[in-house]
């Protein structure tokens, strides 16, 4: 007799239940109450936003026996990173007049606004569909938005892969009409960007809704996917489920080594959750990517788990298989067999931060933005400086998968006066901040992340503060590593493959009852390649211990390192045990 199979988890439900995204959301949208239910807020996720309370005033208002103060972020689809200036525009009115008056480049290059009222969404994802824009799956168990390098170098190698990342995004976007019929009143708004006719196809009368890559019930979870290049992984590839490694051959883009099973969300306490980087599955020719990726996703869709959400995602699958087996399930869906991978690998890493060249006569500057959050704060205005320089200039935007803003297109003989708008907005250029705050970013978490269980975003200038002061002291400024830091397990700054990874792992709580630092988990030896994972180097640290726990690891890199060998290397060499062992020793 057959094991009986597990039962389906709650969201499977509620998936099933909404007619393709639709029942639960139509019905509460505009009954009068102030936040959605919980099926409702499941379903709203696909729809690309959030159901959120401010946690700064959460104990507070339960105190006065107040409901939770509910707002909406609102996430932004953006193929590949790039905006037109009038598409930015638009985003950043959206921030300030419904939104919180701040506008957050996320690490898969997507705008979130936060601070949504419940009245206020839908006039405000009509507005982001008038400027050829999307909120449909920014969230929720479907393909997410789809990477790209973001760099404008016309060097025909990234444009071409822009090209595929458009085609991509297009081709797996949901094709259900109730995005349309419950924002838009059933128009679907003809994006010319995509070189498909259409992502989604209304029906007409008396047609049944579809999805023929996602069925009923979509995937089990999630779904990431990202292109890159060997020499510039500046999208983090392997951290995703699915991605696309470039293959140039003669100076052209032939094609992808396809890898599979990338993911860094985990839970502590359990041991059958862990991050993990995708593996090769196979080499691709350029115009067989549709076809590979519906054949990987179709095996996810079939065979993930759907009965226990924190081991759904597709990584855990090909860890259960093996690679063997799921490269052949795919190639059985395929119809075809999967050609061996390209021996080629990772070898550079680009933030593309500062002046550069585009190769058209052109120039782009790429600005770092701490954490990704736009804002104006006293003298620091950099919410108004791009509103004024693309309200200017009318220049492209591109986002970068480190939080940072790429200003595209710019007439060299405007450099100047570009450089003057940034000082007199208080807006710092890559050249006026530190290696380690470069390269350093954290997720939202407090206040608005309901995940979240400690500070990151707002608790990581703090570390920086204190690591740029180490680092000088020790001579290691110009050195390059990665910090990435977030509130939760859950790796949305991606913590588990960078130099230096702390995770949110207790909360603390302030006199007033507000969230307080919290405690951290430190891991160490990842790198900046992206290419490792790395170890917990040591648990439960409080937050104004974690640079102290770091200073004699930094001095022993600075004394014991090889040539050229960077901080993630070292720790990766030397390990973890050892390097406890020892600042054990120095605290004694």
């Amino acid at each position: 007799m057959e094991p009986k199979a597990p039962k389906p988890s709650k969201v499977e439900a509620i998936k099933i239940a909404s007619q393709f995204l639709k029942v639960q959301l139509a019905e509460e949208l505009h009954n009068g109450v102030a936040h959605f239910s919980e099926d409702a807020a499941t379903v709203l996720k696909f729809h690309g936003s959030y159901q959120q309370d401010d946690r700064d005033h959460r104990t507070q208002l339960k105190k006065e026996g107040k409901e939770k103060d509910f707002r909406l972020m609102v996430r932004v689809r953006v193929p590949g990173g790039k905006a037109t200036a009038a598409q930015y525009l638009a985003v950043d009115e959206l921030a300030r007049t419904v939104g919180n008056g701040t506008l957050r480049i996320t690490t898969r290059q997507e705008f979130q606004i936060y601070g949504v009222l419940k009245s206020d969404l839908p006039s405000t994802m009509r507005r982001i569909n008038e400027i050829l824009l999307s909120t449909l799956a920014a969230c929720g168990d479907v393909e997410r938005n789809v990477l790209c390098c973001p760099a404008p170098i016309h060097d025909g190698i990234r444009d071409a892969m822009q090209q595929d990342v458009d085609l991509f995004a297009a081709h797996f976007a949901p094709r259900a009409s109730s995005y349309f019929d419950i924002w838009l009143d059933g128009e679907k708004v003809a994006n010319p960007d995509f070189p498909v006719p259409g992502p989604i196809r209304v029906p007409t009368a008396g047609d049944e809704p579809s999805e023929p890559i996602y069925g009923k019930a979509f995937l089990p979870r999630k779904f990431k996917t990202a292109f890159a290049l060997p020499e510039d992984n500046c999208t983090d590839v392997l951290a995703n489920d699915l991605g696309f490694l470039a293959v140039v051959e003669g100076g052209e883009l032939v094609g992808y080594n396809v890898v599979v099973g990338g993911g860094l969300g985990t839970t502590p306490s359990a041991e059958k959750t862990f991050p993990a980087l995708a593996e090769d599955l196979a080499f691709v020719p350029r115009d067989q990517i549709l076809d590979v990726g519906e054949a990987v996703m179709k095996v996810y869709r079939d065979h993930g788990n759907r009965s226990d959400r924190k081991r759904a995602r597709i990584k855990y699958l090909v860890y259960d298989w093996g690679m063997d087996r799921f490269r052949a399930t795919v190639a059985e869906y395929l119809g075809r067999s999967l050609e061996p991978s390209k021996p080629i690998r990772i070898t550079e890493v680009d933030d593309h931060l500062g002046w550069h060249e585009q190769g058209d006569g052109k120039v782009f500057l790429g600005l770092p933005v701490e954490n990704g959050r736009l804002k104006d704060v006293g003298d620091f205005r950099f919410l108004t400086g791009l509103r004024t320089f693309f309200a200017k200039y009318g220049t492209p935007a591109r986002m970068t998968c480190q939080q940072s803003i790429i200003l595209a297109g710019i007439d060299p003989a405007h450099k100047a006066e570009i450089e003057q708008l940034l000082v007199d907005h208080g807006i710092a250029r890559v050249e006026q901040i530190s290696t380690v705050r470069r390269w350093s970013m954290a997720c939202p978490a407090l206040p608005t992340c309901g995940l979240a269980v400690t500070e990151a975003e707002r608790a990581l200038p703090t570390i920086m503060n204190q690591l740029e002061a180490e680092l000088t002291s020790l001579g290691l400024d110009r050195d390059r590593f990665t910090v990435r830091m977030t509130g939760c397990p859950n790796g949305c700054a991606r913590p588990y493959n960078s130099d230096i990874g702390l995770v949110g792992r207790s909360a603390t709580r302030n006199p007033d009852g507000t969230p307080g630092p919290g405690t951290y988990t430190i891991f160490l030896g990842g790198r900046t390649l992206g290419d490792r994972l790395n170890v917990e180097f040591k648990d439960y640290v409080p937050f104004d211990r974690v640079v102290p726990e770091l200073a004699p690891i930094l001095a022993r890199y600075k004394d014991e390192r090889s040539a050229d060998e960077t901080f993630g290397d070292y720790c990766h060499r030397i390990g973890v045990e050892a390097l406890a062992a020892a600042g054990e020793e120095v605290a004694r």
